[in-house]
């Protein structure tokens, strides 16, 4: 008798449609109680996303290291994981995880988003009406910041965040592509660099 092999991966589903605000209330209130989409709104455009297997991993795994971070300098922050975001009327974002920084804000500091789709320029668009300081995007393996300036987003090599300054970006890219497969071993080696640093 031979055996199906265990799917181990499961695509992201994601849906865009246009629309209005009021449009997009009316279907945020009907996923009010499903765990696991995420809803998305700027400039006449609905996004639902349901993130996949490896989007999950990648987020939390990334969500861990900077939060092994911000404990391990002594930073004060709020983890916001995929809270609503929202401008009244204008946009509405779930990050996969978000931090405020230095104190309790509205709208935190840093979003921190997975992307297996395209769209980049449409999500900063999103996130600076919202005005969240630094988006930050794993995408192929490469993480890619941005810090918001009075023109727009610019993309950065460090962050500009006082509180994130000192993160080595090559050790984090590193350990999470290691936390894909072994997240016990990239916290090991992450908090290893930061001792002897």
């Amino acid at each position: 008798m031979t055996q199906t092999p265990l799917k181990t991966t499961t695509p992201d589903q994601h849906i865009v449609v246009p629309g209005t605000w009021e449009q997009f209330k009316s279907i945020q209130k009907g996923f009010e109680h499903s765990r696991g989409v995420r809803l998305f709104y700027y400039d006449g455009t609905i996004e639902l996303l349901m993130p996949g297997r490896d989007h999950e991993i990648f987020g939390h795994v990334i969500g861990y290291l900077v939060t092994t971070y911000l404990i391990h300098q002594g930073i004060f922050f709020q983890p916001t994981g995929a809270m609503t975001q929202e401008q009244e009327g204008t946009a509405s974002a779930q990050a996969d995880q978000s931090y405020c920084l230095g104190r309790v804000k509205p709208i935190p500091n840093l979003s921190i988003e997975v992307v297996f789709t395209s769209g980049g320029a449409n999500k900063l668009r999103r996130y600076q009406a919202l005005g969240v300081a630094e988006v930050w995007f794993w995408q192929d393996g490469v993480l890619k910041l941005y810090h918001l300036e009075s023109d727009g987003y610019k993309q950065i090599d460090r962050s500009r965040l006082e509180d994130l300054q000192n993160l080595d970006l090559d050790l984090l890219q590193r350990c999470i592509l290691m936390g894909e497969t072994d997240l016990r071993e990239a916290v090991r080696v992450f908090q290893q660099a930061m001792r002897d640093r």
